[in-house]
């Protein structure tokens, strides 16, 4: 495959992806759109109530260390002059304090940094503008752009077809899994008919339709089976509720008694499975499948034998890839408990602990299920004569 077939399938590959990303876009802005009357749409800038800005920082108008109200520390106090290059202020130059009340995590912004501003109007109608964030589509846009080129012009043709499966992935959780789950349906349903979508969708996309991914394919959803039923056991058993995180507790409160907390974290736990069992099951598939090439007269016991000294290497880098992965997933939290005065049986026992111990141990158990599962129907489908 030569560059410029590569860099045409990037490119494609790259407009489906903004096309996919920008409908989500605008249907959250035409959600937003339905929220605001229209005579407040309609109206000037001072009868707005609430708005979210972007903006580029054109002048630091003051910079000094300050004592704020309220606080016995001096911190860094700017007073900067915005461009807004979005929303209901678009082309007009604002002014914007920073750092004149207590702040624990205070930025020092500099010209040039494009910020999402907040505008809304007090009880007395003056205008209030605070910056809250930094825009990051840049970034972001050319990570990704990075990504395409990498996948496509190593991986080849394979590459491409697996970014078209990784596509789908996003659409099935995006448009399927989570606004089925948001409306009320069960989370761990709707992720399991999400998976019988993903899982074919991904495997032949990325492998090729052959003998060897549908094995995978096989592998994967009985692992995927048992994994979930070791995760509904266990996190009954440790009498998880799915509240440990803040993000539940919003859910809660904005959907009071819509959303299955319980089974979102199950639901949780089994798409996360999903992603690395590809890799466990592909890998014992395929070298199955290259024992028997290699020789012929191998039977199917024997080929179980080979492969799983193979697999026994995969399972131990696997296990300890996947530890490592949630812990620094969860590493702010565990420096909460360094130097810690409570004994660890009393620190693992706290359920924002316990639910990230259950997630990880389910998750390694479902992927070492996967070995000997997927090598076993591998050795027997390769070992059986052709007609």
């Amino acid at each position: 495959m030569n560059i410029k077939k590569i860099f045409s399938i990037s490119l494609v590959i790259f407009i489906s992806f903004l096309a996919i990303f920008n409908n989500s876009f605008v249907y959250g802005q035409e959600e937003n759109e339905g929220l605001i009357p229209d005579e407040v749409q309609g109206n000037s800038q001072e009868e707005a109530r609430d708005e979210t800005l972007e903006a580029t920082i054109q002048k630091i108008l003051e910079e000094k260390q300050i004592k704020p109200m309220g606080s016995e520390d001096f911190q860094l106090y700017q007073k900067l002059e915005l461009l807004v290059t979005r929303g209901l202020f678009k082309d007009q130059r604002i002014t914007v304090e920073s750092g004149d009340l207590p702040m624990a995590n205070l930025i020092k912004y500099k010209i040039g940094d494009r910020v999402i501003v907040n505008f809304s109007k007090d009880f007395e109608g003056n205008d209030n503008f605070y910056i809250t964030d930094y825009v990051r589509r840049s970034a972001l846009l050319w990570l990704f752009v990075i990504f395409v080129i990498a996948a496509v012009a190593i991986g080849r043709w394979q590459g491409a077809t697996s970014l078209v499966g990784m596509a789908i992935s996003f659409l099935v959780i995006f448009k399927f899994i989570l606004p089925k789950i948001y409306a009320g349906s069960d989370p761990v349903q709707i992720a399991i008919l999400g998976s019988l979508v993903i899982i074919p969708a991904t495997f032949f996309l990325s492998h090729g339709v052959n003998k060897k991914t549908g094995i995978a394919v096989v592998g994967t959803l009985i692992s995927l089976i048992i994994t979930g039923i070791l995760a509904s056991v266990f996190v009954e058993a440790s009498k998880l509720t799915g509240f440990a995180s803040e993000e539940a507790g919003f859910l809660q409160a904005y959907k009071p008694g819509v959303i299955n907390i319980k089974g979102l974290l199950l639901a949780g736990i089994i798409i996360g499975v999903l992603g690395v069992l590809d890799d466990i099951t592909i890998s014992q598939s395929a070298i199955v499948q290259q024992l028997k090439i290699a020789n012929p007269k191998l039977k199917a016991g024997e080929l179980y034998r080979r492969a799983m000294t193979v697999g026994r290497d995969h399972i131990a880098s696997m296990v300890n890839t996947l530890i490592l992965v949630y812990t620094g997933a969860v590493l702010p939290l565990l420096l909460l408990f360094i130097d810690n005065p409570h004994p660890f049986s009393e620190v693992v026992n706290y359920e924002i602990i316990a639910d990230e111990v259950v997630r990880t141990l389910v998750g390694s158990t479902g992927l070492i299920l996967a070995v000997p599962i997927t090598t076993i129907i591998a050795a027997f489908v390769v070992s059986q004569k052709r007609k």
